[in-house]
């Protein structure tokens, strides 16, 4: 009884009684459309990703070291070479080079095998934010604006990692509160989507203008945009991961080059770099953005 006198002789949800004009429906607004949209996008592509999802967060930490993997390989075979440059151009004493490089071969070595094993990610994050710091200084690539870019999406790259590591404790210890380990992680995963993207402003303020590269460049740029502000990211990161993935390919092909090319090692250097920035984006379509997001607010409300 209780249900039926609950709208009985109201016209709840009925015709106006008295005549007046029926409501109409909010037409939807753009973000609605997009959003409607790409969420179609996104079941197909986890449809089609669905086998290798259980095996993204490794393939993601594995591709954001393996620029220091390279970096460390690089040095040791070219330990020689490194000496000079470091010791004539840079003016460091002798002593200190050999020093300087061990300390970075072995800190790149150690902390990349902990973040692939998934152990002391804490620690393993810091010791390759402190090899991104020095190698700056000792080579004296601070300045450099492009450098300074890649960088800081490497950066935000092993971020990404964090964040992935404290979802993991939480969803570990899921009946314990961790108010302190949520809010922290939050922090971390709008700084890493927001670090990530600068790779990409580095793109499209650096080399010649053509219209394939304006097209490239707007499109990832709105692909950024959605990726910081947290609107349909993972969709948006996915269409970074493709379109570095094709760039990489394409400008950063250090295998067609002769040995002795004198560009060889820079565009060696430049793959596996935006190998790690794919691995940050690849983590971040594994996780979500987090709770800083439009995505997340449109949850909630």
């Amino acid at each position: 009884m209780a249900q039926i006198r609950g709208t009985a002789g109201y016209h709840l949800g009925g015709p106006n009684p008295f005549g007046g004009p029926k409501p109409e429906a909010a037409d939807p607004s753009p973000l609605d459309a997009i959003r409607e949209q790409t969420s179609k996008i996104e079941d197909i592509l986890d449809t089609i990703s669905e086998p290798i999802k259980p095996y993204l967060p490794a393939i993601g930490r594995f591709l954001i070291v393996v620029t220091f993997l390279e970096d460390a390989l690089r040095i040791i075979t070219q330990w020689n070479d490194q000496l000079v440059y470091l010791n004539s151009y840079r003016h460091i004493p002798n002593g200190l080079t050999h020093l300087f490089l061990i300390v970075n071969v072995v800190t790149m070595f150690a902390c990349s095998t902990m973040v692939i094993i998934r152990k002391h990610s804490d620690y393993a994050v810091a010791g390759l934010v402190g090899v991104v710091v020095t190698q700056a200084l000792g080579y004296g690539l601070i300045f450099d604006l492009n450098f300074f870019l890649r960088n800081l999406s490497v950066v935000g790259g092993l971020i990404m990692v964090l964040s992935d590591s404290w979802v993991r404790k939480t969803k570990a210890f899921a009946g314990l509160p961790q108010l302190d380990e949520k809010d922290r992680k939050m922090y971390f995963q709008l700084a890493g989507r927001v670090l990530l993207i600068f790779l990409f402003v580095g793109f499209v303020f650096s080399g010649e203008w053509s219209v394939w590269r304006i097209a490239v460049s707007v499109i990832g740029l709105i692909a950024c945009i959605m990726v910081v502000v947290g609107f349909k990211a993972k969709f948006s990161a996915t269409l970074l991961v493709v379109i570095l993935s094709v760039f990489n390919v394409l400008v950063n092909n250090f295998w067609t080059l002769h040995e002795h090319h004198p560009h060889k090692d820079f565009a060696k250097y430049d793959f596996f770099q935006i190998l790690s920035i794919v691995g940050g984006l690849l983590l971040l379509v594994n996780s979500g953005p987090g709770q800083f997001s439009i995505d997340e607010k449109k949850k909630v409300y």
